[in-house]
């Protein structure tokens, strides 16, 4: 990195002093502001005020999404819900289905027996008598 002319140092500092001093005015003026009671009772109406017609910005938003048939950020968050759930029991499904294939490799292979069929005197009627 070149060195610093003198110059550029002496800038940086003036501006420093300048970003200083001017932090300093704006740190005495608002309190100036906050000691007035009065604006400091008007300045917590007025953001009660913002915080009402947020409320009232959001709700008329909801009603437009609902009138368009548009998904809203709730809509959103249920489904991602709903499908977050949906992949845990996938996971669930597939783990299982794993054991039962490991346990199905490991079990020896049996033959099925061959079946024989009953005689006839072993049949019963097909009216339902016995």
């Amino acid at each position: 990195m070149p060195p610093k002319t003198s110059g550029e140092g002496k800038n940086k500092t003036i501006l420093d002093h300048m970003r200083a001093r001017g932090e300093e005015a704006v740190g005495q003026v608002f309190e100036g502001l906050m000691r007035n009671r009065g604006l400091a009772d008007q300045l917590g109406k007025t953001l009660g005020r913002a915080s009402q017609a947020k409320r009232t910005v959001d709700r008329n938003m909801q009603y437009l999404l609902s009138a368009l048939n548009l998904p809203s950020r709730a809509d959103y968050n249920r489904l991602l819900a709903k499908i977050e759930s949906l992949q845990g029991s996938l996971v669930n499904l597939n783990m299982k289905l794993d054991r039962l294939m490991a346990q199905q490799h490991a079990a020896p292979v049996r033959k099925p027996r061959a079946h024989h069929k009953p005689h006839k005197s072993h049949v019963p009627p097909e009216d339902g008598r016995r």
